[in-house]
């Protein structure tokens, strides 16, 4: 295994969506710290990686220092120092571009029909340097648990309701990149902003080429929220849920 960094995206990859890591998968990835660098990178905020990854207690005497967490795709990164999580750097958006966001984000909810009655937890969620609409609410699998995640799924699994809400925010906030994100949600963040942004910004820091780094997603295809990775030329593999991820950790422990 030639590879220094594996990273992975975080809902659907290394876990079900907003929720915390599955035994088996923390098994794997303190094993892999012990043997590569590791990155995960997401749209979330840097307070569901630690409800969903450093909670878990497969990682509690893990090798955190060569684990790289990148939330808000890579906008703002955090690495452990003597067991505490510091900022390396951070890009946040002014409280006026705030404002705009939201107010663009909650015209568009209105204006196509597509606002829930019922919720669960806040709609538009301030990540500091990234905006996020989640249509059924930040906290609908905290509440609801598995059922949350069915629900999440089958609100729109052909993206075409957030491809609509996509194309009707983006004119109104034009100095903004809008993106589909995952299942339920709309990220908005500063132009430019995606994965592979976030991917430039750790080889920067950490002196490493693409051809150091296997990405693991479950949203390589066109249009999804881990494809520009693959674009932008790193090895990558699509999976289509968490199980398949632990073989493929699993797979390169084997052969290191």
């Amino acid at each position: 295994m030639t590879k220094k960094l594996i990273a992975f995206d975080l809902d659907g990859t290394l876990a079900p969506s907003k929720s915390a890591l599955p035994e088996r998968m923390g098994e794997v990835l303190n094993r892999l710290l012990n043997n590569f660098m590791v990155c995960v990178i997401s749209g979330g905020k840097f307070e569901q990686f630690q409800k969903q990854v450093l909670s878990s207690n497969k990682l509690k005497d893990a090798k955190l220092e060569n684990l790289h967490l990148m939330p808000t795709c890579g906008t703002r990164y955090y690495v452990s120092k003597n067991k505490k999580w510091e900022v390396v750097y951070e890009e946040n958006f002014t409280p006026r571009q705030k404002q705009k966001i939201i107010t663009a984000l909650n015209k568009g909810l209105d204006s196509l029909n597509l606002r829930e009655k019922k919720v669960y937890g806040e709609l538009i969620e301030d990540r500091l340097s990234q905006i996020t609409l989640s249509v059924l609410g930040q906290d609908i699998v905290d509440v609801l648990g598995e059922k949350g995640i069915q629900i999440k799924e089958a609100w729109d699994p052909d993206n075409l309701k957030k491809e609509k809400l996509r194309e009707f925010v983006a004119p109104l906030i034009p100095e903004f990149e809008v993106k589909v994100g995952g299942l339920t949600s709309i990220d908005v963040t500063k132009p430019g902003i995606d994965k592979a942004y976030g991917m430039k910004k750790l080889m920067d820091g950490l002196n490493l080429v693409k051809e150091d780094i296997l990405f693991v997603g479950d949203r390589l295809s066109p249009g999804g929220n881990d494809y520009p990775v693959k674009e932008f030329g790193i090895d990558s593999i699509e999976i289509n849920h968490w199980q398949e991820t632990a073989l493929v950790v699993e797979t390169i422990l084997a052969v290191i």
